[in-house]
């Protein structure tokens, strides 16, 4: 069962196409990314779907919710945490769960209990007390978590939720997406521009670029697409004639001095490939990956699709101010 339905949604900002008639729907209990470069019109998609933003055209429903027409029931059925901290770094970790309550109207009797139950899932409960200006970053991001769960919500919205953060606290941060699908019954809506974090933790994702989706599958069956196995060999003059007839070469490109030979099979074939290519000074053999996926749909690699056209108009109109 769809819980999240997306038609042709679409965001202009004056002449800027943030987002361009994007569609997709998400599954009940789904951890559904959408993968993009900085710029690429995940956030703005994530604002629109939370009632925060205005679509300019296009339909989206939210736990069977409009998002047009019924706004307040699209907010009682998510939790959000943004990509930057929105807690009050004065009060308490607890305090700022108590204030949230209090917005959603909770009952204290049941609010004491959902805030001890939320501090143990993100494991906060000993740091209850302490000011949120003592947390680290990723305490904080736990911290907005436990927030974002406290009204029982069917749909969490995370927006980059581990930017900022080192290996580790990233690592920690996955983990906790994981509890939430498998202990609250979660449904996860996930933007992220780290491919290993998509890969990691998403069902199905969306792969977006400029305002626009390009791929949406499972990262399995989305590194299926790319075609094989990737080859990299480093030699002076290999015989590449020998090679590009063979069944199971798909295809041969030389970059950077090097040599990337895409190969259905590489376990079976490795050896004959070689044989056919003469001396070789170096050989590397690995899987595709959700970096080989984004140059296929979108012809560059993510680092150089950051900092899209939004983004660059935006920070311009701010240095005016």
């Amino acid at each position: 069962m769809a819980v999240i339905e997306i038609n042709k949604l679409t965001k202009h900002f004056k002449n800027i196409k943030a987002v361009e008639e994007l569609s997709f729907s998400i599954e009940e209990g789904e951890v559904f990314g959408l993968l993009g470069p900085n710029g690429a019109g995940k956030t703005t998609t994530i604002k629109m779907l939370a009632t925060l933003l205005d679509p300019s055209s296009g339909t989206a429903k939210v736990n069977g919710f409009d998002i047009k027409t019924q706004p307040s029931k699209v907010r009682e059925s998510i939790g959000i945490v943004f990509q930057e901290p929105s807690t009050d770094e004065l009060l308490t970790g607890q305090e700022n769960l108590k204030l949230h309550a209090l917005i959603y109207d909770i009952p204290s009797i049941e609010a004491e209990k959902r805030i001890k139950d939320a501090l143990e899932l993100v494991e906060l409960t000993e740091r209850k007390n302490d000011p949120v200006k003592t947390y680290s970053g990723g305490m904080r991001r736990r911290l907005e978590i436990a927030r974002g769960l406290l009204h029982r919500p069917k749909i969490m919205f995370l927006d980059e939720p581990t930017l900022g953060l080192d290996p580790r606290g990233r690592e920690t941060m996955w983990k906790y997406v994981e509890r939430l699908v498998e202990e609250e019954d979660m449904t996860i809506l996930l933007t992220t521009h780290y491919m290993q974090e998509a890969d990691a933790l998403a069902d199905r994702i969306c792969i977006i670029d400029q305002g626009k989706s390009v791929a949406i599958d499972s990262t399995d069956n989305l590194k299926k697409m790319v075609g094989g196995d990737l080859v990299t060999i480093v030699a002076d003059s290999p015989c590449l004639d020998k090679i590009t007839g063979l069944r199971f070469v798909k295809s041969v490109e030389k970059k950077d001095g090097d040599y990337l030979i895409m190969v259905d099979d590489a376990a079976a074939h490795l050896q004959e490939l070689l044989k056919k290519l003469g001396k070789v000074e170096c050989v590397e053999v690995r899987s595709p990956t959700l970096d080989d996926v984004f140059i296929k749909f979108t012809g560059r690699a993510l680092e150089q699709a950051e900092g899209g056209i939004f983004d660059k108009i935006m920070n311009a109109q701010v240095n005016k101010q």
